[in-house]
C-alpha cells in the first residue's frame, strides 16, 4: 500500500471517530492559550486545567500577568512540574506582549518563538488553534503515530513535522494534529498496540508481525 493511500485510509477513519475536534486545554483567550500550551510541557492537560482556574483568576491577561510576583504564580504552577522554569516564562513573556505587542499575543510564529519558554511546538499550537493558521505541532503521540503508520521514519519532531505536511493538506492540518494525537491517546497508546493491533494499524500493515520501536525525538 502506498503512502498516499495509508494517509487517505487515516484522514477518513479519524474524520469518522473525531468529526470534531475540541481543543483540550480549557482557555477564553489566546494569552490563556498560550500560557496553558506552556504549562502541558511535561504534563498533562487535566492537569493544566485544574491549575489554570486559579492562575487565570488572579491574572487573565499579559498586562495583568506582568504585575505578579514571580512566587505567587510558581505557587500556583508547582503541580504541573518544571515549576521554576515554567512561572519565570510566564512571568517574562507577560512582560514581553505588554510591553512590545500592546499586550495581545502576537500571531506571527516567528515572534512567538522569540518568547521565554515557548518553542516551536508550543507556538504552533498558538498559531494553529489560536489564530486558524496552518500549522502541524507534532508532541510524542504524533511522532509515535507517524512511525507506526509508515508516514515518517522518526528521527525527530522537526523531521517527522516536514514528513506530514508533504503528505497532508494544508487545510486538514489543525484538525488532523488533534484528532492523531485523540487517536494515540484512546487507540494506539506509547506501551500498546505497537503498530499491531488498532484499527488503523490493522488497515494499514496487514500483514505486519513486528513491534515498531518507536525511535524518540
Amino acid at each position: 500500500m502506498k503512502k498516499s493511500d495509508r494517509a487517505d485510509i487515516i484522514s477518513k477513519t479519524l474524520n469518522e471517530i473525531y468529526p470534531k475536534t475540541p481543543i483540550p486545554l480549557n482557555h477564553k483567550s489566546n494569552f490563556e492559550l498560550l500560557v496553558s500550551v506552556l504549562l502541558s510541557a511535561q504534563c498533562t492537560d487535566e492537569r493544566v486545567n485544574k491549575v489554570t482556574p486559579s492562575l487565570f483568576k488572579k491574572a487573565n491577561t499579559a498586562k495583568k500577568m506582568a504585575t505578579l510576583r514571580y512566587n505567587t504564580i510558581y505557587n500556583i504552577v508547582r503541580p504541573c512540574g518544571l515549576a521554576p522554569q515554567k512561572a519565570s516564562a510566564i512571568l517574562k513573556l507577560s512582560k514581553i506582549i505588554t510591553k512590545e505587542f500592546k499586550g495581545k499575543v502576537p500571531s506571527d510564529i516567528g515572534d512567538l518563538e522569540k518568547l521565554p519558554g515557548v518553542g516551536h511546538k508550543t507556538a504552533s499550537v498558538v498559531v494553529s488553534q489560536g489564530f486558524n493558521i496552518p500549522a502541524f505541532p507534532v508532541d510524542t503521540h504524533i511522532h509515535r503515530l507517524a512511525q507506526r503508520w509508515g508516514l515518517s521514519n522518526g528521527k525527530n519532531v522537526k523531521q517527522t513535522e516536514m514528513d506530514l505536511k508533504k503528505i497532508f493538506p494544508e487545510q486538514s492540518w489543525n484538525k488532523l494534529h488533534l484528532q492523531i494525537i485523540f487517536y494515540g491517546r484512546e487507540f494506539c497508546q506509547a506501551r500498546k498496540c505497537y503498530g499491531l493491533e488498532c484499527k488503523i494499524c490493522r488497515i494499514c500493515f496487514p500483514n505486519r508481525k513486528k513491534r515498531v520501536i518507536t525511535k524518540k525525538a
